[in-house]
Parts: C-alpha cells; structure tokens; sequence
C-alpha cells in the first residue's frame, strides 16, 4: 500500500505504509549462494546442504559411568587384559572404550574391590546385561541426515556436526555491507562545539549489521556534495551486495542521495515509509544488483528504518525470515493519520509501556528498551495487543 501523508511536498513520491515497506524490503533479494566456513563459523548461518553422520555416532561402544567393564556373573576378578572372559572386570571411566567381552558396566558407587575382587553391592541386581554401556550408533548411524538443508544453524547444532565428523558446513553467506557516512558537521571525539553534532552512528552501526548478520565490508566517511556522495556510491561496486548510507535522504538543496541514485540510473523501491521517526528511509536498487539502504541523519529516525528496512531485508539475503512480535500496551497511545508511529517500549508487569524520550535525535528511549511497539494510523487502547519490532541485541 502507497501512503499520501498530510502535508508531503507536492509532485515527491508516494510513502510506502509501514507493513508494504518491509514486505518489499524482505523480497527486494533472493538469497545469496553458498559457501564452505570452518564449524566455528557456522553459528546462526543458514545450513544449505544436508548434513549427514560420517560415522555411526557414537562410533565405538563406550561406558556411560565411572566404574568397571565386567563380563559374565560377579564377583568378578580384576584384570588389566584388553579382552575380558566371563568372570573378570577391568576398571573404566566414562566415554571409556568398552572391551570386547564386556557384557555391562558396573557403576563405582555400586561395587567394592576386595584382594582385587569386585563385588556388586546394588540392591537392584546392577549391573544388567547392557547396563551403562553408549552402544554404536546410538545417536546417528552413518549417512543418517542429522541436520536439514535450510536450518538456521545455532551452538548445538556445530557440536553435534563435530561429533558426526564434520570440519567445515555450507551455509549461505553472509551479505557483505559498505557503510557511508554523511555530514559535514560530525565529530568523532569528544563534546563537539556549538552546530556541530557528535558522530553515534560510526560507533554503533557496523556491530548492529554484525548482529543482524552482515558482514561489515567498508566503513567510510562522505562529504556533504553531490559529487562525493556519487563517489561512494561507486565504491567497491564488484564485492557489495548492500549500501548503507546515514543522511542526506531529504529533499532540501542539502540532501544529495536521492539525486545522487538517480543519476546512476538506480531503481527506487521504497521512496520513503509512512512511520515516524524514520518517514525519509529509502530502498533502491543499483544496476548492477546492489541494494542501497537509505537511513535518515537523526539517531533513532535511522535506528527506526533499520529496524523497518534492513533487519527484513539482511535476512532475506541469509535465505531466513524476519519475525514480529506482540505484547499487551499498558496505555492509550495516540496515533497519526496516514503515518505509522514507532515507541520504543519496556516491558512492565507482562505489558508494553512506552519509553519517554522519543525526539528523532534521541537514543535514550531505545537504549533502555525492550523492543518496539508499531502503534497504526489509529493509535491502540490500553489492553489493545499491539505488533512489536524485536531488537537484535535482545
């Protein structure tokens, strides 16, 4: 659904309503092809290839407990052979190699050793045939799928490929992001002096993308002009799948990256979202493929578009979905015709209650959120069940 907003400037493009703009965000890419990474690498990739036990797992008979190996009926005769005939026993740890022979494990709580005699002293006639002893393929037998093709792959999932013999996993990869940086007026140090702002987008912005997946490629600083912003547009055209950019996605004599994508023949898929803060986030598509994320230049307007706009779309590209969530408002919270409203929230007695601090430059809000509410055109009630945007460092 297009959106006109009160108030949008005559002859500008239409704003996509909050829902439509993360549907075409989520389909803008298909998934990107495959690769080989070692298994540490493997955690939260998704999985491309079924994963089968090279061997049967586990793939020798092994003792479950502390204790002794026994063959036969005890009491039985303490040896140190690598075979055991029926009415000897041979000490044991656990994930010990059973041998041949053995009928069963003894637990070391349940025997006693006397002038090298092991006896059973359980009540419950320990040990029974089999008793305490992991037998071959017990887990996995060889060529069995342990892992489907498609799985978003998460810790016991790298263990249980190790166990099965792996070394490396085809997962897809992950996509691979330059970060640009617009304005003039930013400082990357200390308190910055009157109509300057400090820079909170360098410092946190290529851990969030981290987060959400991506790999993090370039992270450069663009001036204010049009020409620059062309440049970095440019910029390492052959290895990107996405651009990132912080400001400039207004429409003053001041804002260079609508024109700048324009003049390289971009494809504009969202021209703009119907949601406050963040209504100027853009999503275009360069010729040769690469999808430029447009964030507006206030802190939590682009925390917002990134919420709305690349958390859908990075997971596009990492062959997964993007999920919404639900949670009860503790209040009536107003809406804005046309527009969606984003509400950084705390979670109070199992109900959402808005954060205060909700200026677009603001970041106190979200610091201390739990997520966000997208309360619609209409606003909701207290008690209304209303959809959230998880944050990913939650």
């Amino acid at each position: 659904m297009i959106a006109d907003l009160p108030g949008a400037q005559p002859g500008l493009p239409l704003a996509h309503d909050w829902h439509a703009a993360r549907g075409v965000a989520a389909t803008a890419a298909s998934a990107l092809r495959s690769e080989t990474v070692p298994l540490e690498a493997g955690i939260g990739r998704i999985l491309t290839r079924d994963l089968l036990a090279l061997s049967d797992v586990p793939h020798y008979a092994s003792s479950a407990m502390d204790g002794w190996a026994v063959s036969g009926t005890g009491p039985w005769r303490l040896t140190g052979e690598s075979t055991l005939d029926p009415g000897f026993a041979a000490t044991i740890v656990t994930g010990g190699l059973v041998p041949p022979g053995a009928d069963a494990v003894l637990r070391s709580e349940s025997g006693i050793v006397a002038e090298a005699v092991l006896a059973s002293t359980s009540s419950t006639g320990e040990p029974h045939p089999g008793q305490h002893i992991r037998m071959p393929g017990r887990e996995a037998r060889c060529g069995e799928i342990v892992v489907s093709a498609g799985t978003l792959l998460n810790p016991a999932h790298i263990a249980l490929a190790a166990g099965c013999g792996h070394d490396r996993l085809d997962v897809i990869r992950r996509p691979r992001v330059l970060l640009l940086l617009t304005g003039d007026e930013v400082d990357e140090h200390g308190i910055p002096g009157p109509g300057r702002v400090r820079d909170s987008f360098g410092p946190q912005l290529p851990g969030v993308l981290r987060m959400l997946g991506a790999e993090v490629v370039s992270q450069q600083r663009v001036r204010d002009d049009f020409a620059a912003t062309v440049e970095g547009l440019e910029e390492h055209s052959g290895s990107i799948d996405v651009v990132v950019t912080t400001g400039g996605t207004g429409d003053s004599a001041s804002d260079h990256l609508r024109a700048a994508l324009r003049s390289l023949d971009a494809e504009f898929l969202v021209h703009r979202v119907a949601m406050r803060p963040g209504g100027p986030t853009t999503l275009a598509r360069m010729p040769d493929g690469r999808l430029v994320l447009g964030l507006p230049g206030n802190p939590l307007a682009a925390m917002m578009g990134l919420l709305t706009l690349a958390v859908p779309l990075l997971a596009g590209l990492q062959g997964r979905a993007s999920a919404l969530g639900r949670v009860e408002s503790a209040d009536r919270i107003e809406g804005r015709d046309a527009s969606s409203i984003l509400v950084p929230f705390r979670t109070v007695d199992g109900r959402g209650v808005a954060n205060p601090w909700l200026g677009s430059g603001m970041m106190r809000g979200l610091a201390d959120a739990d997520g966000v509410l997208v309360v619609p055109p209409g606003g909701v009630g207290a008690g209304d069940r209303v959809e959230t945007v998880p944050l990913p460092w939650r």
